[in-house]
């Protein structure tokens, strides 16, 4: 079953200055939970553009997974799509999407990723991977808001 994540928060700093700050894949540990244990493997600095490859290790139920997406496509500053290759999702597609917003930005996020092992994943998911990717989420809500001085709306789940 096609599961969806959808969030989107506004940030009063221009454009061109948030999407500066994602389309880094080195800043993905700033807005990352410290207990997922997400390193880069890829060599930096990574040159963002479509077919861009990135490599790196999360940890899911405590243990390490390699994970590798690919850029599938790249708008800059409007926004880019990450797809898993390798990981421990059946399918994972996030689209980031940054739109003007009077002199801010909102920062629009969609995931849509497939469990494996059928029913059984669908039931993982509704008890236990929602509950995380909605953690993930809310911390890289607060992260941002961090990063950007509290220069934040309230987020929509």
């Amino acid at each position: 079953m096609l599961h969806r994540l959808h969030r989107e928060m506004t940030i009063a700093r221009p454009r061109d200055t948030v999407f500066g700050f994602f389309e880094r894949p080195e800043n993905l540990s700033l807005i990352t939970p410290k207990s997922m244990g997400f390193r880069i493997l890829t060599p930096q600095p990574i040159d963002m553009r479509q077919g861009a490859l990135i490599d790196y290790t999360v940890k899911v139920m405590g243990l390490p997974v390699h994970w590798t997406t690919i850029i599938s496509a790249y708008d800059p500053p409007h926004s880019f799509v990450d797809v898993q290759l390798r990981g421990p999702y059946t399918f994972w597609h996030h689209t980031h999407r940054f739109e003007k917003e009077g002199d801010g930005t909102r920062i629009i996020d969609d995931v849509q990723y497939v469990l494996p092992m059928g029913p059984l994943g669908d039931l993982v998911n509704r008890f236990l991977v929602r509950r995380q990717l909605d953690t993930i989420f809310d911390y890289r809500t607060e992260a941002i808001a961090r990063i950007f001085d509290g220069d934040i709306t309230q987020p929509i789940r």
